[in-house]
């Protein structure tokens, strides 16, 4: 199993950035693909950005493409979600989640596990 604790959200003003950082617990991080999702209210959760099991394999959602980067730290245990020239319509709580199972899994169904998720508000 792994625990998933999500940080790094808040208050920006449109155009700025963010760094959202999930830490797993564990011995085994570097055998997850993880992913990040959002939900705002009101609104199913929705895909954002998946990294595979060693970092590369990326894939985003196109309404996040050329704005947002997704990397990973196995020596950390950490998978991070870079968000830049955010937009209000980003506003939304975060989730980090993670998958043994999945490559490149946009489907939330497809993921194990989830964090508590982390609150992003974009102002306009």
């Amino acid at each position: 199993q792994v625990q998933l604790v999500e940080s790094g959200g808040g208050l920006v003003q449109a155009g700025g950035s963010l760094r959202l950082s999930c830490a797993a617990s564990g011995r085994t991080f570097n055998r997850y693909a993880m992913g990040w999702f959002r939900q705002a209210p009101g609104k199913e959760r929705e895909f954002v950005a998946t990294i595979g099991w060693s970092g590369g394999s990326e894939y985003y959602a196109d309404s996040v493409k050329g704005r947002f980067i997704i990397s990973r730290d196995n020596t950390k245990n950490t998978v991070y979600l870079q968000m830049n020239s955010l937009k209000p319509e980003d506003t939304a709580v975060y989730y980090c989640a993670a998958t043994p199972r999945y490559w490149r899994a946009v489907i939330a169904a497809n993921y194990d596990y989830w964090g508590q998720g982390t609150q992003v508000t974009v102002s306009s």
